[in-house]
């Protein structure tokens, strides 16, 4: 039972090994279908709630939604939401970069790439320059999870702002620990 079982299984791994090493094979529906609905949005898009894809794409509402934004408002505002993950980037490291001290640097340096890298690929797969890998948009896809550790992360780093303009370091007292703590 097990040896024909075994045997039984042998096309259906084939055909995963032959997807991995030629994916021009295996389905793209999802990545062609997202790539169509960019395009049919244009540069004004066709209305909220008046795209026609989202109702044969799966996932349309959480790992494709880049894709919805696209034909319902359109290139601008898909262009709006990139520069707003790029403007949350950039203030969080800016948050990092003056923390004070190197446990806050260190924190707010990795919610920021989190939350920086898991839009950056959501984006890439949508537009087809990176693989599937089903991750959700921050902030915008559907799901309560995702949600959820984006705002803690966003929750951190207000605390990390909080503590370096509520409690300024004595700038003599941070000289000194410098010289005297050796840097690894």
């Amino acid at each position: 039972g097990g040896i024909f079982a075994a045997y039984s299984m042998l096309p259906h791994v084939a055909g995963r090994i032959d997807r991995f090493l030629s994916p021009q094979l295996g389905d793209t529906f999802q990545v062609d279908t997202a790539l169509e609905s960019i395009l049919r949005g244009g540069w004004l898009g066709r209305g909220p709630g008046e795209g026609t894809v989202k109702r044969i794409l799966p996932d349309a509402h959480t790992d494709f939604i880049f894709p919805m934004i696209g034909e319902e408002l359109g290139l601008r505002i898909s262009l709006l939401v990139v520069f707003l993950f790029v403007v949350v980037v950039i203030c969080g490291m800016m948050i990092a970069l003056h923390a004070k001290d190197r446990f806050g640097l260190l924190l707010g340096c990795g919610i920021v790439s989190l939350i920086g890298l898991q839009a950056a690929v959501n984006m890439g797969v949508t537009t087809s320059l990176l693989p599937n890998k089903g991750l959700s948009l921050p902030f915008i896809s559907y799901g309560g999870s995702n949600l959820v550790e984006c705002l803690f992360g966003v929750g951190l780093l207000v605390s990390i702002y909080r503590q370096a303009v509520l409690e300024p370091v004595n700038r003599k007292q941070t000289s000194l620990q410098v010289r005297i703590t050796p840097r690894i």
